[in-house]
């Protein structure tokens, strides 16, 4: 089994930046694919942002290109999301997920490993 715990979450002004973390545990990861999902109250999950484990290619959903940045450390076992220029729209519960997988997929029936969550909260 794979745990995911994401932290860094908090409130921020619109304008302003955040990067989340979150830490992987349990299985060595060697060929996953993770990343990052929101949910606002009411609304769907949907994908944000999404690594390859083996050789860090990236893929970032339209809304968030050119703000937001995916990255990983191998050493730690951790994914970051850096997070700027945060609009309230960007409001929602993050989560982090993994699947057994070099390929990134968008949809969450794809990930069978999720974290709790973390919650950003951007002002106007």
């Amino acid at each position: 089994q794979v745990q995911l715990v994401e932290s860094g979450g908090g409130l921020v002004q619109a304008g302003g930046s955040l990067r989340l973390s979150c830490a992987a545990s349990g299985r060595t990861f060697s060929r996953y694919a993770m990343s990052w999902f929101r949910q606002a109250p009411g609304e769907e999950r949907i994908f944000v942002a999404g690594i390859r484990w083996n050789d860090g290619r990236t893929y970032e959903a339209d809304s968030v290109k050119g703000r937001f940045t995916i990255s990983r450390d191998n050493a730690e076992n951790t994914v970051y999301l850096q997070m700027n220029s945060l609009k309230p729209e960007d409001t929602a519960v993050y989560y982090c997920a993994a699947r057994v997988s070099v390929t990134i997929r968008t949809m969450p029936v794809d990930y069978p490993y999720w974290g709790q969550g973390t919650q950003v909260t951007v002002s106007s």
